[in-house]
């Protein structure tokens, strides 16, 4: 089985005020583990003051395993939208 690399940009919630996104990083960052391996996460400007979280994950290729961790970082308070901006085999 292969590995799989992805990069997911976490936009803020629109509709909660006062966002941390830098409680939002460090709770992705605590999601690593042995299936999930975290290698990095930024938070960067947005636009306005508002900022995302950039993280990079690699992980083993099995059938239901990105879903799951986008499943368990939306979970995060604050979180709105997740999307994956790459994704590659290693």
């Amino acid at each position: 089985m292969g590995m799989v690399a992805m990069t997911y940009k976490i936009n803020p919630d629109a509709d909660v005020e006062d966002v941390d996104a830098d409680a939002i990083a460090a709770s992705v960052q605590s999601l690593g583990n042995e299936v999930y391996n975290v290698q990095s996460v930024e938070v960067k400007p947005l636009a306005f003051g508002l900022k995302f979280v950039q993280v990079h994950v690699v992980m083993d290729d099995g059938e239901g395993l990105a879903d799951a961790l986008e499943s368990k970082i939306s979970e995060i308070s604050g979180v709105g939208e997740i999307e994956v901006l790459s994704m590659g085999l290693l």
